[in-house]
């Protein structure tokens, strides 16, 4: 062989040889679960075609549940896997406790590609006099028709054993399994009663009196649609309207242009889809119809206590809500998008490119922190968004309220009024707190455990500095002592209420309780709920939170600009919630093993355009 020939031969091994390990290498990433934080292939659930256009919220993964597991195994450390190997294993067997299926065995070998869950109805019967009945749909893709038509087998061999009726129905080409119950439009008729051994009729019905009508009686169901899905539903009829949307898709979600355009807003890569109609998850949550108008203002005290912050109630100017779910390695990220009833909206720029200056006072231990720009608009804004659902304004105002009943204050009008440039809130757990003997030269605190806040706002306009000069105005109408203490090196104006001491020895001692404390430091302003917590609001420049690598790795996903941050360290924070909300203890026991995982949760807002207001959530886990 010639050498020049045999140079050829070489090149052309060589360059096969590449582009099998090309194609090879492509493979490995594209089955690798690391890929996963690209998105899923498939953008949108196929499964809107079973949900009713008015439905109000439906939740879709757009992965198999394997994948999750297989990326989870990746992210941790190999030291780590087994564990994990056993809190998924957990996890699956406590979502199939008491139905006698594994889910290896059983639904793994068919689970496809998607999974939704939907709201589908506020009321199954629509009658609202024998209460409402929400009828709830899950479909569940399947990538082998047979093995899950067997799993249904299974599943209702299983049920029939425990001591279910079965109840089997052809309902326009498609066999639907319930137990059986009374259902919609059937008919009961009036039965004695036994009482004292002996029978009693029912009374006699006048003319005018409608037939009773009894209530949906929820009933698991069941149905294979084709090839495609694996259907559950709560109530037979539920499955019944799914199938109607499929065969008149103008039913659908499918057809409905407000969901389109609600997809059109999210443009990210995402795993996981959530989509909610606003109105109707309003009414779901038992919102009484809004009022025309909206005005803030604050709830009218009882004597001897301040006022709420408060509103009136009014139309959400907002049509529909999307979340869209995307892996990052470190957590969860939810891009979020609200849209306007009219598709119209004024476009607001987010002003910030990086945390506001003021955060450098806020220590990097507070286990909550809000910052941003125009604390004042925020407010009104927040305060007309949330004044529909008043079960979640409750749980915004209610820190609110109990910080305006200890100061005696009316924080929209006697704060967030004058505060139009940078602001921060930080809540310090554990601070200390203790009373300030005046009998001595110098200052002695007897340290308590508490939680403690701290303020900070640019006070360089002539409003904020009157505001603040009207906040010592307010303190000392209510009885307190407003007056200088030296700190260290910085003066400090403190908020105290003077009782004469008790000792026997000096009846003449004067002891003041702190009730708040304020320093001027060059263009901000420090409130603090305690000289302790203000001690530690001066020093924390050096060790702020975001100079922390906690608060930095909960940004650091999100988009910038933006309008600033709220921040949630859970660890730190999670025993102060769960007083606060009790409910969030009941979450926590249903949520694990998930939420022990959860290290902290970090919203901003991206502004708004053409009438859709964009947002982003990161949870990060552990």
């Amino acid at each position: 062989m010639k050498l020049r020939s045999f140079f050829s031969v070489l090149i052309s091994v060589v360059v096969v040889l590449l582009l099998i390990a090309g194609v090879g290498w492509y493979w490995l990433l594209a089955q690798s679960p690391l890929s996963l934080l690209k998105g899923s292939p498939q953008t949108n659930p196929e499964a809107v075609m079973f949900v009713p256009r008015q439905a109000p919220a439906m939740v879709s993964l757009l992965v198999n549940p394997e994948r999750l597991a297989s990326f989870r195994l990746a992210a941790v450390r190999p030291g780590e896997r087994r564990h994990t190997r056993a809190e998924l294993k957990q996890l699956q067997q406590s979502l199939l406790a008491n139905t006698g299926l594994d889910y290896t065995q059983d639904i793994k070998p068919w689970l496809g590609k998607e999974l939704t869950l939907a709201v589908t109805t506020l009321d199954i019967d629509r009658d609202s006099t024998n209460g409402k009945q929400p009828g709830y749909l899950l479909a569940i893709a399947t990538q082998n028709s047979e093995r899950s038509r067997e799993f249904l087998q299974l599943f209702w061999q299983k049920r029939a054993i425990a001591g279910a009726d079965l109840v089997f129905e052809q309902y326009k080409g498609v066999k639907i399994i319930h137990g059986s119950s009374v259902g919609i439009g059937q008919k009961t008729e009036g039965r004695g009663q036994k009482a004292g051994g002996k029978t009693q009729n029912s009374k006699p019905k006048t003319q005018n009196a409608a037939p009773a009508t009894p209530p949906p009686t929820p009933a698991l169901s069941s149905a294979a649609v084709g090839d495609r899905f694996i259907l559950f539903a709560n109530h037979p009829k539920v499955l019944r309207d799914a199938i109607n949307n499929v065969q008149a898709p103008d039913l659908s979600l499918t057809s409905a242009s407000f969901y389109n355009q609600t997809l059109q807003t999210l443009t990210e890569p995402r795993i996981g889809l959530t989509y909610v109609n606003l109105p109707g998850l309003a009414t779901w949550l038992g919102e009484s119809p809004p009022s025309s108008g909206a005005t803030t203002g604050t709830i009218p005290a009882k004597p001897g206590e301040s006022s709420s912050p408060a509103v009136t109630e009014s139309p959400s100017p907002y049509q529909t809500l999307a979340v869209a779910l995307k892996l990052d390695r470190q957590g969860l990220l939810a891009d979020t998008a609200l849209v306007a009833k009219d598709g119209k909206g004024i476009s607001v720029s987010p002003p910030l490119s990086q945390p506001v200056a003021a955060l450098q006072y806020i220590p990097a231990s507070s286990s909550l922190a809000a910052s941003g720009l125009n604390l004042d608009r925020v407010w009104r804004g927040l305060s007309q968004d949330l004044n529909r659902y008043r079960t979640v304004a409750k749980l915004v105002n209610q820190p609110l309220a109990d910080l305006q009943k200890r100061w005696g204050i009316d924080l929209p009008r006697d704060v967030f009024s004058w505060v139009k440039g940078e602001y921060a809130l930080g809540l310090v757990p554990e601070g200390s707190r203790g009373n300030l003997d005046l009998k001595t030269q110098n200052s002695k605190l007897n340290p308590t455990l508490v939680n403690d806040w701290v303020f900070v706002a640019q006070r360089e306009t002539d409003a904020a500095k009157q505001g603040i000069e009207r906040l010592d105005t307010i303190a000392q109408k209510q009885g307190l002592s407003v007056g200088p203490v030296q700190l260290d090196n910085q003066t400090i104006s403190t908020w105290t209420k003077l009782t004469a001491g008790t000792g026997k020895q000096d009846s003449l001692a004067l002891q003041a309780q702190v009730q708040g404390v304020h320093a001027t430091v060059g263009n901000y302003e420090i409130f603090t709920t305690s000289i302790a917590s203000m001690d530690r609001a001066l020093k924390a420049v050096a060790g702020s939170l975001p100079r922390g690598d906690r608060f930095q790795q909960a940004i650091s996903p999100l988009l910038q600009p933006n309008n600033g941050y709220l921040y949630l360290d859970w660890a730190t924070s999670q025993p102060l919630l769960e007083q606060q909300f009790p409910l969030l203890k009941v979450v926590n026991v249903a949520g694990q093993p998930l939420l022990k995982h959860l290290q902290s949760l970090t919203i901003s807002s991206y502004g708004s355009q053409s009438g859709v207001q964009r947002g982003g959530v990161f949870i990060k886990l552990s």
